[in-house]
């Protein structure tokens, strides 16, 4: 959102903390790398959504990580958190945990990490 001085500076018209009535930290623990998806919904439903809820459904009707929807909506992550958090107890979205074996970090995600900083 613009900034009310005209000078094109991005800069929030309300506090982001506001969306989430306050709340700073989610139901449960999400990481970041945890995907969403969108659940199914009538178009007529959508009109009771919020903007940002919204926002999230068209954003993660392909899987795209918790931090992927903080950054493409310029949300701090911790508000994404917790707005996703309350999308899944309403029936919006899916979340898919990844699942890792014994404390143990996905040999195969940390190598396409690996590879993706080569890249740079």
């Amino acid at each position: 959102m613009l900034g009310g001085d005209g000078t094109g500076d991005e800069e929030p018209l309300f506090r982001p903390y506001a969306v989430t009535g306050g709340r700073s930290e989610p139901r449960y623990h999400m990481a970041l790398e945890t995907l969403v998806s969108s659940s199914f919904i009538m178009e007529e439903d959508m009109a009771l959504l919020t903007p940002e809820q919204d926002a999230i459904i068209r954003l993660c009707r392909s899987f795209r990580s918790v931090a992927e929807i903080s950054a493409l909506l310029r949300i701090p992550l911790g508000v994404a958190r917790v707005l996703v958090a309350d999308m899944v107890d309403e029936g919006l979205v899916r979340i898919h945990q990844p699942r890792l074996e014994q404390g143990q970090p996905d040999l195969n995600m940390l190598e396409r990490v690996l590879s993706g900083l080569r890249r740079l």
